[in-house]
């Protein structure tokens, strides 16, 4: 009897890559005729104007000068930020009190910065930003270890602008928690208290709360008892900004399915500890993209303070330019600013994408 022949094996070669240059621009920017046709139109605009930029930017530019030399050349005028860095950035503080603001900024970043670690998430964190928060009103302030008092009127350029948008994002962010949970409650009082506040503020824009905040707010206090501006104006930007939040929140916590609240009833957990250690840690997790989004709107609108005569970064630029000496150089100033917005927005998104990935919410 002869053996059972063993069927044929026919051995593939592996799949070639492609890999390198001229594949890569291939598969992505020339793929099909209308792909090709758009990168060509993009090349040929780059080419109109990246070089006349550069050369405007760069080779015939002035980074170090007076404002007289600035006026026989063609190009940018970037002298105008190094002669007026400390108006711009620190705007009136009084001279010889310059280490004070600086100094609150450097806390502000190093708070920032050590928060970034999830492993430091604890309830020493809150403290830590309180404690924060008192010193470096007090540097700002003064009246003790013999500084010099420093009304908030004088408070102003880039440490207000930090102060109005971290914090305001701080305090807005449980704020907007609260709310969306808040809109979720069976209790009618508080879900109707919550439904009205959100969409009454959501209906008006943060230009209307500052006004408010500045001026009609000021009306029903008694004779002789005033408010801080710079605190009123927190408070708007923190009322404003929550309530975006809890929208966002709550959709969040539409997205829950319903099994994940049954696992708690089943585990006995109690409405607190169910929001607390089963629904708002995942929630959260799901709503982090469009939570920095607002966010970031939020650091961006503090520059609408100017309108109640808060003297923020961009409103400092704006009176640097009003100097006689360096008009014509608004193009250099903004570009600076857009710079120094770009490189905070840039770090909340980078870390926000970062936790994102370590949460592992990108599916």
């Amino acid at each position: 009897m002869s053996e059972p022949t063993q069927p044929s094996r026919e051995y593939l070669a592996a799949p070639v890559l492609k890999i390198g240059a001229l594949a890569w621009l291939k598969d992505n920017l020339f793929n099909s005729w209308y792909n090709s046709l758009l990168t060509v139109i993009t090349l040929l605009g780059l080419w109109y104007l990246v070089p006349p930029f550069f050369k405007w930017a760069f080779v015939d530019s002035l980074w170090n000068s007076s404002a007289e030399a600035c006026r026989d050349i063609d190009g940018a005028c970037w002298s105008i930020i190094p002669n007026n860095i400390k108006f711009i950035i620190l705007g009136f503080f009084p001279n010889g009190e310059e280490w004070r603001p600086l100094l609150a900024m450097f806390l502000l970043l190093a708070l920032v910065v050590y928060s970034k670690e999830r492993s430091r998430w604890n309830k020493y964190l809150g403290w830590f930003w309180v404690s924060g928060l008192i010193v470096m009103g007090t540097l700002m302030y003064g009246g003790i270890f013999g500084m010099t008092v420093v009304e908030t009127a004088q408070w102003s350029g880039l440490p207000l602008t930090m102060m109005l948008s971290f914090f305001g994002m701080v305090a807005a962010y449980p704020l907007g928690v609260l709310l969306a949970l808040g809109r979720r409650s069976k209790m009618p009082a508080i879900k109707t208290l919550c439904v009205v506040y959100i969409e009454m503020i959501r209906g008006v824009p943060l230009i209307s709360l500052l006004f408010m905040s500045s001026i009609m707010f000021p009306l029903f206090l008694p004779d002789g008892m005033t408010i801080d501006k710079v605190l009123r104006a927190q408070v708007a930007i923190i009322l404003f900004t929550a309530a975006y939040i809890a929208e966002v929140v709550r959709g969040g916590l539409q997205a829950m399915p319903r099994g994940q609240y049954e696992a708690a009833d089943s585990l006995g957990l109690n409405y607190r500890q169910t929001m607390r250690l089963i629904i708002l840690p995942q929630a959260l997790k799901i709503v982090i993209p469009p939570t920095v989004g607002i966010l970031l709107s939020a650091f961006k609108d503090t520059s609408l303070v100017v309108i109640i005569a808060l003297y923020d970064v961009l409103k400092t630029t704006k009176v640097t330019l009003s100097n006689p000496k360096w008009t014509g150089y608004s193009t250099e100033a903004y570009i600076f600013l857009a710079v120094l917005y770009f490189i905070c927005c840039y770090a909340m998104s980078s870390y926000s994408r970062r936790l994102e990935k370590e949460l592992h919410t990108g599916y």
